[in-house]
């Protein structure tokens, strides 16, 4: 088989570099997909589960809700463990599943659980499970802020409710449209809401009850459609609108008759604006703020993602009240791009040193520039391999390489080929005729081969005890090792195959083998 191989790179060394240069090309294309971040995601998979019970203290929720829901999903294919928070008003169960469990797939069986349970809960709670994503899914935060002269439509200062209904209303949903995002979260503010509060005294005297005003307002909440009349060859819609808007649209609502006389709600309670309970808030520069977090759907590129969530910020801060910004505090693709010059900056020196040393000692520039070609090619190679297996680029993905192991098997074969092509025109006395030449380079290149596959499967077998390791360990090192792996056959291929057709074809002319003038020096001293 390396015969062959060898035959055939040297006798169709044209075709041989046509695939190359497509291979490159390829790897180009790739590596504008390959997925980037600073660092592996060790994230399992798991399926959060949350119920919000407003009122409920953590012992109500740990009996009534917690407890169901854990026994409900108990059971479900590869499930490995679960564990649960109960705190006042949340009940949190968390679903971890096997490595290799199809995510959507552990979602569908938790959802079909989670509807059987319902039954079992307290009426109006709804078991919700969280976004599709992983730990480190949280790739961008921003404040929304008001400065001193923006004011309100009723010209009153921007105060933490009127910033979270910018938030929910406008900037939320927004966001969420960008593609990779999967959900949008907010903290700090006040939630708007409108408070009914009806007083004891005002119901009593007109014989009602608290579940009299909430069912009014119930059912006196909602538009209702009635289909349509013709009139002149054209449909007329009929509709009822009914849905409150306002707090006087609140106040008008008929709760019941006493004497052919409507008792409405400002007759039994009073109504105003004011602001859900929270249990946490937001603060920049030691001033009280709205903080979103747009969080990544699990798989996507966490750096367009985030620019693309920077992008789309920035248009919205164009449409926002005037005096009201969105600033960004942290973003994703910063880290990532540092991480990057970092990788770019240690593999760049590297090449140039391994460039300089194969220059200096090889004493050949066509050689050792033909030999400096493998570690470009073996890393566009190594992108194609990568998005293909899913390995993300990242500091530990690309930090371990090493182009001194990458261009090993090449120098060899390059080294020897100098070497039997200047003493064969040595022991002829004359230039090789081409097919002198071809085969000169498979002889040399046969006979260094073993050896080359020997050395590079030494440091494969190495790497490969990384690939069994299993939890956080395996996500960490697991890519590292993909990496080396997949580099290291690559940087094989091509000295099976792309060096002897390059070395057939740029080797011709008069050749010297000698020391170079760094090696002259050293066996002097």
């Amino acid at each position: 088989m390396i015969d062959f191989l060898l035959r055939f790179s040297i006798a169709r060394r044209w075709i041989v570099m046509f695939l190359v240069l497509a291979v490159a090309g390829f790897g180009i294309w790739n590596y504008q997909r390959l997925p980037i971040d600073a660092v592996p995601d060790i994230t399992n998979v798991q399926v959060q589960i949350n119920t919000s019970a407003p009122g409920y203290s953590p012992l109500e929720v740990e009996q009534r809700i917690t407890y169901l829901v854990e026994t409900a999903i108990a059971g479900l294919p590869n499930l490995e463990y679960t564990r649960s928070l109960s705190r006042y008003g949340l009940s949190q169960v968390t679903a971890v599943f096997d490595e290799g469990t199809d995510i959507f797939h552990a979602r569908n069986l938790v959802n079909e659980r989670l509807q059987q349970a319902k039954s079992q809960l307290p009426g109006g709670l709804e078991p919700t499970m969280g976004p599709i994503a992983t730990g480190l899914g949280e790739i961008f935060q921003y404040t929304v802020q008001a400065d001193e002269t923006a004011r309100q439509p009723d010209g009153q200062p921007y105060d933490a409710t009127a910033l979270r209904t910018l938030q929910d209303w406008v900037i939320r949903p927004q966001l969420r449209q960008v593609r990779g995002v999967t959900e949008v979260n907010t903290i700090g503010g006040y939630e708007k809401q409108f408070h009914v509060m009806p007083d004891p005294a005002r119901l009593l005297a007109f014989g009602l009850t608290f579940e009299d005003v909430v069912e009014a307002l119930q059912k006196n909440n909602a538009n209702v459609g009635a289909g349509y009349i013709e009139k002149n060859g054209e449909q007329w819609l009929i509709r009822s609108p009914g849905q409150v808007a306002d707090i006087p649209g609140l106040e008008n609502v008929i709760v019941a008759h006493r004497d052919g006389v409507p008792i409405t709600v400002r007759d039994v309670a009073d109504v105003g604006l004011g602001k859900q309970l929270r249990t946490g808030a937001a603060t920049r520069d030691g001033e009280e703020t709205v903080l979103g977090t747009a969080v990544m759907l699990i798989g996507e590129n966490s750096r367009t993602v985030s620019s693309a969530v920077s992008a789309k910020l920035a248009e919205i801060n164009k449409t926002l009240p005037q005096g009201i910004t969105a600033d960004p505090v942290y973003d994703r693709t910063v880290l990532v791009d540092k991480t990057i010059a970092t990788v770019q900056k240690n593999l760049l020196e590297g090449a140039i040193l391994v460039v300089a040393v194969l220059l200096l000692m090889l004493g050949n520039v066509r050689a050792a520039l033909l030999t400096a070609m493998v570690i470009p090619l073996s890393m566009l190679m190594l992108m194609t391999s990568m998005v293909q297996t899913r390995v993300s680029a990242n500091l530990m993905s690309l930090g371990a390489l090493d182009f001194g192991l990458i261009v090993d098997g090449a120098v060899i074969i390059v080294e020897n080929c100098l070497l039997r092509l200047a003493n064969r025109q040595h022991h002829l006395g004359r230039l090789l005729t081409l097919e002198e030449r071809l085969h000169t380079v498979f002889a040399a290149a046969r006979e260094v081969f073993t050896p080359s596959l020997v050395s590079v499967l030494v440091v494969v077998l190495v790497n490969l005890p990384l690939l069994a390791l299993a939890g956080v360990e395996g996500k960490m090192f697991r890519p590292m090792a993909l990496a080396v792996i997949m580099a290291l056959l690559a940087a094989l291929a091509l000295s099976l195959t792309f060096v002897p057709a390059a070395l057939a074809l740029i080797m011709t002319g008069r050749i010297e083998e000698k020391d170079s003038f760094v090696v002259r020096q050293a066996k002097r001293a």
